[in-house]
């Protein structure tokens, strides 16, 4: 897995994104329901940030406001991951 999936926050800006396209400020808002707390802005624009960079998320402007979605890479490795998880779980289910 890439280490860049390997942060549980950036997984969760990946799952959030799967499917539809948002601002930052609405994923922000998203991910802080999730988790029932503040994120410190510098803490989430450093996990969108790096990514951007790696390649799985990308920017696009519409109007005036910065709009990030999944790309392809993206969406391969967070279903690579869902995949996984799926298969530990049902490995430790049947193990048990």
């Amino acid at each position: 897995m890439s280490k860049f999936l390997q942060s549980g926050r950036r997984r969760d800006i990946c799952a959030i994104l799967a499917g539809e396209s948002l601002q930052a400020q609405a994923l922000k808002s998203r991910l802080e329901s999730h988790y029932d707390t503040r994120i410190e802005p510098k803490s989430f624009y450093g996990a969108l940030d790096a990514l951007e960079s790696a390649g799985f998320v990308e920017t696009e402007t519409e109007g005036i406001h910065d709009v990030y979605q999944l790309t392809e890479a993206g969406e391969h490795r967070l279903r690579e991951h869902i995949d996984w998880l799926l298969e530990t779980v049902d490995h430790e289910h049947h193990t048990q």
